[in-house]
């Protein structure tokens, strides 16, 4: 079940999504986090933020939409009180940052310094469409991409894009990351969309519009690791979309994944990485594969 996403190896290849399972060990109660590849934890930035107005999560036909807008306690808060808690755990972990300008990511970058230990990667939020209605979309554009993380470099953490599918430059963008030093790209985050109460003639969420999430957009993101993964073979891909089991994940991984992420699944369910990460060894033990490393890009041959 081990895998390696650039230079940071795992001991399963399937995570928590960020911003679905908290900043801290809220899943321990339910999962055994030393047996999952990682806790993502919730975007973070470098002062507390309040997110978005209520309502903020609403449910669709097949997923659910949300406007949270990255609430959270800001980068050195969640450090000295959340996270000794969440590596009591045995877990290891990914820190995800956001901002809205490069130097915010700078800002919130500076406050990891150090930081090291169980904390493996830094997963840059570039793709977030929650914010100011999606006008900072850094995913959209391959020399805004590229500022970000070579300020985000000053951490000392392995980097992950995460990007958007949002943009028909995905693959142009995920070029630029490398470029810049990415260990990898997580493809992809959420799709922009809205729902309206027809009673009321308005928007449901009070942001207005918000990120689509959930099995709708599953075959988006497999599409986007596929493109991805064939025009960049090297660059190591985290697969995120609409993961609800075995199957969902090991799609990912032959898509050309090197890990995946469970997100809106733990919503229904806050055991579901753990039964996504057991699927998986289920799903190799019985089609005789040996090494889930044995299904990257599997689907490419």
């Amino acid at each position: 079940m081990t895998t390696t996403v650039g230079s940071v190896s795992l001991v399963a290849p399937v995570m928590t999504a960020s911003g679905t399972a908290g900043y801290g060990p809220e899943l321990s109660a339910y999962v055994d986090l030393g047996r999952i590849g990682a806790v993502v934890v919730k975007s973070l930035g470098s002062v507390p933020w309040a997110g978005n107005p209520a309502p903020r999560v609403h449910s669709t036909p097949a997923g659910m939409i949300n406007s949270v807008g990255l609430q959270g306690p800001g980068v050195t808060v969640w450090r000295a009180g959340e996270l000794p808690d969440l590596l009591a755990t045995g877990a290891a972990v990914v820190v995800s940052i956001w901002g809205r300008s490069v130097a915010d990511f700078a800002a919130a970058a500076e406050q990891l310094v150090g930081i090291g230990g169980r904390v493996v990667a830094v997963e840059v939020n570039l793709s977030c469409p929650n914010l100011d209605g999606g006008a900072h979309l850094f995913a959209h554009d391959p020399k805004a991409t590229r500022a970000v993380l070579a300020e985000v470099a000053a951490a000392g953490l392995p980097m992950w894009a995460k990007l958007s599918a949002n943009t028909d430059r995905v693959v142009e963008v995920a070029a630029a990351a490398q470029d810049a030093g990415a260990d990898a790209v997580t493809l992809a985050n959420t799709l922009l969309g809205m729902v309206i109460d027809v009673d009321a003639r308005r928007p449901v969420l009070g942001a207005g519009g918000g990120g689509v999430s959930g099995p709708a957009i599953h075959p988006v993101a497999v599409r986007t690791v596929y493109d991805c993964y064939a025009a960049l073979p090297e660059l190591p891909i985290v697969g995120v979309g609409g993961v609800v089991d075995g199957r969902s994940a090991v799609e990912l991984l032959l898509a050309g994944a090197s890990a995946v992420q469970v997100g809106t699944a733990s919503f229904a369910d806050p055991r579901a990485v753990g039964v996504v990460r057991d699927e998986v060894e289920q799903w190799c033990s019985r089609s005789g594969v040996r090494s889930v490393r044995e299904l990257i890009g599997g689907a490419h041959v």
